[in-house]
């Protein structure tokens, strides 16, 4: 099929995370029609949403409009909508709105969305982070909690200062080391005299240490560093419990608070589970090889919506570099696929992993022999690696500069509470003492 024959042929891409976007610019620079539908009209880089939830960095450095995106790719068309209901044979989209959009492929990039695991009140007093409104709710009650204590100091007294992150992964070590940052420069500088030895940071985890995917001696460091910044590790226990006001423990003990972070695991968009397609671990769909769906021609599943796997029969992990790759081998594939030709079996390039535990600390485990970094070293290539993967010039300068002030000086400029109805909290004139220690 010519180029020029190309045109005739329609990609509908549902999601405009890593995996869509990537996916759609693919097939843009090859004049194929595509459309994509997503909630939202912007794109969101999330490895730093932490640090907007933590007032490091202002939304607009981490989220793009997504047709600036696409600006020099016209044959890619935007739509704005909330999709409700997936056809795989039909290949459609239909919106709440009862707007149908459809395609001669179909690549399915909905993305993810939290795992609760049916904990009691998780799903109605947790902050998730996920997505960039889930970072500015959270933003705002993390300044919210700081604000009521500073003006009434007996609200210490029912945790006003007490944090509790569930989930020892990259997430939950990347809050408790943001938060404690925030507690140990930010805070005393700008409100002298604020009762730091009330601050409480506890990071739970029903694992027996933190950053598992990680090698024992990046684990070790870690858990040294956050220890000696103050964090709290609660490991082998989890949350059975979460209420408006505190969390209960497996071993019975309760902790007050009005901050819960939840960074427990994620699991596929329930709209994948209403479109009959094959699912496999935390409702992903079941991929081959080559990315598309058994049973179901011109069908794709990518990013954190897929169960990826790798040539060793385990899960490729969802990270966004996964996403990445996966949307333009996918885009190839259809391209291959439109020509007659055969499509390819994805094959990931493993860059290795990283996670930040806070200023000056950090681990990177590189390339496939997973070699180590600790500490600066690896707090400098977290840098890098992300300004390179922001994909905006814009974005890029941005980041840095906030970077380089943060460090450099004892302010936020991003410090907004602009989510009023995550930052009002109803405090009561007394409480009643945890169980155990609060």
């Amino acid at each position: 099929m010519s180029e020029s024959s190309r045109a005739g042929t329609s990609v509908l891409v549902v999601g405009g995370g890593f995996a869509g976007a990537a996916c759609a610019r693919k097939l843009g620079e090859h004049d194929v029609a595509v459309t994509l539908i997503d909630q939202h009209n912007y794109n969101q880089f999330q490895p730093l949403l932490y640090q907007v939830a933590t007032a490091q960095l202002p939304p607009s450095d981490v989220a793009r409009p997504m047709r600036w995106l696409f600006r020099r790719h016209r044959g890619v068309d935007v739509k704005l909508g909330h999709v409700t209901a997936i056809d795989p044979v039909a290949k459609t989209a239909t919106c709440h709105d009862g707007t149908v959009f459809s395609g001669d492929y179909l690549v399915l990039a909905m993305g993810a969305e939290p795992n609760f695991f049916d904990t009691p009140g998780a799903d109605t007093h947790a902050f998730p982070l996920y997505a960039l409104a889930d970072a500015e709710r959270l933003r705002s009650r993390f300044l919210g909690v700081l604000e009521d204590a500073y003006r009434d100091p007996t609200l210490l007294e029912q945790g006003a200062l007490n944090y509790v992150i569930v989930g020892a992964g990259a997430t939950g070590v990347e809050i408790a080391g943001a938060v404690s940052d925030v507690f140990e420069r930010l805070i005393p500088n700008r409100v002298p005299g604020f009762p730091r030895d009330r601050v409480q940071i506890h990071l739970v985890d029903p694992g027996k240490t933190v950053l598992a995917p990680f090698s024992e001696r990046a684990q070790t460091y870690a858990q040294k560093v956050l220890e000696g910044r103050g964090v709290t590790l609660d490991l082998g226990v989890s949350v059975t419990d979460i209420a408006s006001d505190r969390v209960t423990l497996s071993d019975g003990r309760e902790i007050l608070t009005r901050t819960v972070v939840w960074a427990g695991g994620i699991q596929a968009a329930r709209l994948a589970s209403g479109a009959g397609l094959p699912q496999g671990h935390g409702g992903r769909v079941d991929v081959q090889e080559d990315l598309t769906v058994s049973g179901f021609p011109g069908v794709y599943a990518l990013g954190d919506v897929a169960n990826t796997l790798g040539p060793d029969g385990k899960p490729f992990p969802q990270l966004g570099s996964v996403a990445l790759q996966a949307g333009r081998w996918a885009a190839q594939n259809i391209l291959a696929d439109m020509d007659g030709k055969e499509r390819t079996p994805f094959r990931y390039r493993d860059k290795g992993i990283m996670a930040m535990i806070g200023r000056n600390a950090a681990i990177a485990e590189m390339g496939k022999r997973r070699r180590e970094l600790h500490g600066t070293p690896a707090f400098a290539s977290w840098l890098g690696v992300h300004v390179a993967l922001l994909s905006g010039y814009r974005e890029r300068v941005n980041a840095l500069r906030g970077w380089a002030w943060n460090y450099v000086s004892k302010k936020r400029g991003a410090a907004l509470l602009d989510r009023p109805d995550a930052a009002a909290i109803q405090w009561r004139r007394s409480s009643a003492p945890p169980s155990g220690r609060s």
